[in-house]
This record gives structure tokens, C-alpha cells and sequence, in this order.
């Protein structure tokens, strides 16, 4: 096993200041930044409060924050990793029923979904199907297709929402039941699918409408809430602390090329390229040449893996609480976030 190399102090340092400003020009209400390595106890950078609603209570280790998008790499992704039978040429027909052989999506392979290169509709709302009687993978699979499958990158839910269902259906059991039983396993005590109860330890997101009680402890994205709050693509609740503990446990793994450590190893194989620098493994996205392994979710989160120096650092904000263009808001920690990881 490789020795692992911790954050330059100095970087860690630029990160506190980072996510200082962020809160301080209103961007997020406060944030929890998790970083270390597989070998040593994860370090806790906080700011801010976890929102007015909770008083002055502040962000911590054990804040529950609304992971968005991180679902499709802390449920779906090692649960497809893990599951007998499932592999990456798989088509999706072979794990649903009902999928006829001529839809336009059945021969979408699970590698493709991973990979973002599935040819799916990239448009989010599934609400058009409201009142329709049919299966939503069949109704999925049945529309057209925007290209030629394997073709390019371009970033889908509806291929993870698949996937959520096919998990169910391949191991008869919820999507929930399946991911409670894989984090219960790696130690990770309070990541949950939602909803979770209200509480100044739960950070709110979005106010939907003007008067209105802002979303808390429900998911944020709009599909996953019609999904009853568990989908493939987003739905699940976790804490800085679980983040650090699922980072360990992948670089513990993946150093000694064992279980899900031998799935990231696959996963960080360039399949698609999304822009100059930047490629798409299975899941998550590629930097540094293929050495750094990171995902975002929409809410203001972020995981980074370094598998060869063993360093991970991970994000929790609740950056939709005042804003939706989170993107930008985010884009300075989040360059911060990948130089620390990525650094000698």
C-alpha cells in the first residue's frame, strides 16, 4: 500500500478563507468542508450557520445536508458495482420488465448510463407522465433518443433513475433498503434516503414560493420528489462525517484492489470526454489525467477522491438556499477543493 500525503497546509488554510468570503457575501448561510486521508481521522473546516431557520446553531461533522447529485455515486453507482450479474455491457431490457426489444432504449447498456452516454433526453421533468398507467422505465425507454448511444458525453438523470429501478427490481427489495444496508456496512450512521425530520441539525434548501416553508429534509430535486424521495439520480441526506467515511473506505479499498476499491479502479477509466482536461469514468468525473475522481450535487456538495496519494476532500452546503446558479457561486471553492486534492 502506497504511503498516503495529507493537504498542504497552506491550501487548507485558502480553503477555510474560500468558503469565509462565500458566506459572508451571502452566497450559502455556512458550509462544512471534510478532508484527509484513508489513513488518518478526517479534518472539519466550518463557516457560517446551517441556516437562519436553525438560530445561530453552526454547521458541523454531523450537519445533514441534501446530497443531490453525490446519490448517484453513494447509492447507485457502488450498488451496481456490487450486485452479481449486473455488468457494464448489460443492457437495461435485461433488468426491467416490460421494456419492449424495439424501444428506442433498450439496448442501452449500464455502462453507457454510467457513463453519461446513453443518448437519453437530458430534459429533467418526468411530471408529463402524471396520469399515464404505464411502467416509468418503459415510458423512459420508449422516447427517443437525442443521439447514437456510446456517441458523446452529455450529462442524463433519466439513465440513474433507470438504474434506481432496475436495483429494485433485480434484488426485490426498495431502493432505500438496498443503499440503508450498503452504508450501514462501511460505518456511515445518519446517510439516509429522505425524508428526515426537521431539525437544526437538518440544513434547509429552496423556498419553492414567496411565504412558503422552505424544502427541509425533503429532496430538492423536483424528480426524485416524485419519485417518493428515493431515485438513482438524487434523493439522499448524508453528513460530512459519512462523506470522509466512505471516502476512506473506497481509498482503503481501492489500495488494496479489493470490492469496491476494484469497481473505483474500472470507474476511473476515461470513457467519455466532457471538455478539454475533464473526462467521465463510470459516474464520476475524471481530472488530473485519470488520478482524481470527483462528482457534484446541484445543492452546493462535492466529493474528491485521490486514490494515489490517498487524499479526499468533501463539500456540504446548502448553496440553493439563497441562489440557484450555484454552479458559479461554488466554481472558486470548487477549483480550490480539486488543485488541494490534486497537488504534490
Amino acid at each position: 500500500m502506497t504511503t498516503t500525503i495529507p493537504l498542504n497546509p497552506d491550501t487548507v488554510a485558502e480553503l477555510q478563507q474560500c468558503l469565509d468570503l462565500l458566506v459572508d457575501d451571502g452566497a450559502l448561510p455556512g458550509g462544512v468542508i471534510a478532508h484527509g486521508t484513508r489513513d488518518d481521522r478526517p479534518a472539519f473546516l466550518t463557516s457560517g450557520i446551517v441556516a437562519p431557520e436553525c438560530g445561530s446553531t453552526r454547521p458541523g461533522p454531523d450537519t445533514l445536508y441534501d446530497a443531490a447529485s453525490l446519490t448517484k455515486v453513494l447509492a447507485t453507482w457502488p450498488l451496481i458495482g456490487t450486485t452479481d450479474g449486473i455488468t457494464t455491457e448489460t443492457p437495461i431490457r435485461d433488468l426491467l420488465p416490460h421494456i419492449p426489444d424495439h424501444a428506442p432504449g433498450a439496448n442501452i447498456t449500464v455502462g453507457q448510463i454510467l457513463a453519461h452516454t446513453s443518448g437519453l433526453r437530458p430534459e429533467n421533468r418526468l411530471d408529463h407522465y402524471r396520469g399515464r398507467t404505464e411502467p416509468l422505465a418503459k415510458l423512459i425507454c420508449n422516447e427517443a433518443l437525442i443521439a447514437e448511444p456510446g456517441a458523446g458525453h452529455r450529462y442524463i438523470n433519466r439513465g440513474f433513475i433507470l438504474l434506481g429501478l432496475a436495483l429494485a427490481h433485480v434484488h426485490h427489495r426498495p431502493l432505500d433498503q438496498l443503499a440503508a444496508d450498503l452504508w450501514q456496512s462501511l460505518g456511515m450512521t445518519r446517510t439516509t434516503y429522505g425524508p428526515v425530520g426537521r431539525s437544526a441539525d437538518v440544513a434547509p434548501t429552496e423556498r419553492r414560493l414567496p411565504g412558503a416553508p422552505r424544502l427541509w429534509g425533503i429532496p430538492h430535486d423536483d424528480n426524485a420528489a416524485l419519485l417518493g424521495g428515493v431515485a438513482g439520480h438524487a434523493g439522499v441526506f448524508t453528513t460530512p462525517t459519512d462523506l470522509a467515511t466512505f471516502a476512506q473506505r473506497l481509498l482503503t479499498s481501492y489500495a488494496d484492489g479489493l470490492g469496491l476499491g476494484a469497481w473505483l479502479r474500472t470507474s476511473t477509466e476515461q470513457r467519455a470526454e466532457i471538455e478539454p482536461g475533464l473526462h467521465r469514468g463510470l459516474a464520476w468525473i475524471l481530472a488530473d489525467n485519470g488520478r482524481i475522481a470527483h462528482h457534484h450535487g446541484f445543492t452546493g456538495t462535492s466529493l474528491y477522491l485521490a486514490p494515489d496519494t490517498g487524499r479526499y476532500l468533501a463539500i456540504c452546503t446548502n448553496a440553493v438556499y439563497h441562489h440557484q446558479d450555484n454552479r458559479t457561486r461554488l466554481a472558486p471553492l470548487r477549483n480550490l477543493a480539486l488543485k488541494a486534492v490534486t497537488a504534490d
